[in-house]
């Protein structure tokens, strides 16, 4: 509203820096999500990695993108807010190891925590039928017939790959490279894993009432770029 359209020799002042902004975030996030020796900073990454890809969508300045951009921020808020609380649980059934990739005792509860964490996984991947997928394939699609799209979409499935690279590497070292030796750690909180259960079962739940949801983000879209509206609501008749 205050640098927009209307506001003279300061239209859109910020436009030709959220391109470059955007991809070179993408471009860190996957480089960090590749370098972290640990879960938690591997999560921690994935969020700046999720940072660009909204920032992709906010560049584009159209009501697809951002009625996409708001989808995605629901999805990658409470995904990777279960992604955080699982890694925490699997740092305390690990020992001295805590969350690094190295090799450590065996997890009491391993099952329970493998299945938690291969979920969280596909959904923070973008995997088919879960709300990733949908949400950066709202993105992707608002892209079409711009000219970013030739270097758009490399970039954002670039970074999936690097992620899909890191939750690999993550997943064998976290569950596979065991020394054998069984632990006998602090056991499961019923209110933890009923946190992670609920976080987690969002994604699903977006795909399954997505006709809803999208809707809501699309009114929500059209409102954010109806600036006279905003001002009309912001400013008496009088001020304008």
């Amino acid at each position: 509203v205050v640098f927009g359209a209307d506001a003279g020799e300061l239209a859109n002042i910020a436009i030709p820096w959220l391109w470059p902004l955007a991809i070179l975030t993408l471009i860190m996030g996957a480089i960090g999500v590749l370098a972290s020796p640990g879960l938690r900073l591997t999560v921690a990454n994935l969020v700046i990695v999720s940072v660009g890809t909204l920032m992709v969508a906010i560049a584009m300045q159209r009501e697809a993108a951002t009625s996409a951009a708001l989808y995605y921020l629901i999805h990658t808020t409470l995904v990777t807010g279960g992604l955080f609380l699982l890694a925490d649980m699997i740092m305390k059934q690990r020992g001295k190891a805590e969350d690094r990739y190295v090799i450590a005792r065996k997890m009491t509860h391993a099952k329970v925590l493998g299945i938690a964490f291969f979920i969280a996984s596909l959904t923070v991947l973008g995997m088919p039928p879960l709300s990733g997928f949908v949400g950066k394939i709202l993105i992707l699609q608002a892209t079409e017939g711009m000219l970013e799209t030739a270097w758009v979409w490399p970039v954002i499935l670039l970074a999936s790959l690097a992620t899909l690279i890191a939750i690999s590497r993550a997943g064998t070292t976290l569950f596979w490279r065991t020394s054998g030796e069984s632990s006998h750690n602090e056991p499961l909180h019923p209110l933890k894993l009923m946190a992670i259960t609920l976080l987690l079962s969002a994604s699903p739940l977006l795909v399954i009432f997505g006709g809803p949801v999208t809707e809501y983000t699309q009114l929500a879209a059209a409102q954010l770029h109806d600036t006279t509206q905003t001002v009309d609501a912001l400013l008496p008749a009088g001020d304008k």
